[in-house]
């Protein structure tokens, strides 16, 4: 195992644990060792949330122990986001975050949020429980590439139908990605959403392909 990998995995057990301290240390060795400071946050934070992610289906964790990880991950993402490389000429695209109408939980999208602004991409972040008509009135206002909506109720994930068909009449060049707890490709499918991503590191990806899709039209 390389020294890089290891500061990789060393940064995964300290998210996973909740040791924000070891996550500020490791985040600042990341720097001074001029490893890749997007690689760490994908390998290393990205990745201890996905296993806490699954602990937590697993009932292995819970709430609280979420939110003691996800601060622990922020901690290690602020130092390490404005070491990201993006190159200015790629514009990588501009994105709307938000949980639907009826839904309180942001645990997953505010992930989703760090990652994809250490990826370069310019967030707006609209926060829980939001109408329809509030990510119409943004996507307007910013001219965005892509709408990322979350739901982590079954009640709630009906929501995203409506902000779809909205989107399909007033901002039709936007594409729109989901993801939560309840929802699934299946779904996806089912209310014409443009993509489906299952966790965050697959939420970046999901966009990239977006973003490119909607440039290249």
């Amino acid at each position: 195992m390389t020294s890089k990998e290891k500061i990789f995995e060393s940064l995964t057990e300290a998210v996973v644990s909740g040791k924000q301290d070891l996550c500020v240390e490791l985040a600042n060795k990341v720097i001074e060792e001029k490893v890749d400071a997007y690689e760490a946050i994908m390998k290393g934070c990205a990745h201890g949330m996905s296993i806490v992610s699954e602990k937590y289906d697993k009932r292995e964790m819970f709430v609280p122990h979420i939110m003691i990880a996800a601060r622990a991950m922020n901690s290690a993402v602020e130092i390490l986001q404005p070491h990201v490389n993006v190159e200015a000429a790629e514009k990588p695209g501009d994105v709307i975050t938000g949980v639907v109408f009826g839904d309180v939980h942001d645990i997953g999208i505010n992930l989703v949020v760090s990652l994809l602004g250490a990826a370069g991409f310019t967030v707006h972040h609209l926060g829980k429980d939001i109408p329809p008509e509030k990510f119409i009135e943004a996507a307007k206002e910013y001219n965005t590439d892509v709408i990322g909506l979350s739901a982590l109720m079954t009640t709630s994930m009906m929501g995203m139908k409506d902000v779809i068909k909205l989107a399909r009449e007033e901002v039709q060049g936007t594409k729109i990605m989901i993801g939560g707890g309840p929802v699934s490709q299946r779904y996806c499918d089912e209310i014409g959403a443009d993509a489906y991503a299952e966790n965050a590191p697959e939420a970046i990806k999901a966009v990239k392909e977006l973003v490119a899709a909607k440039k290249a039209n």
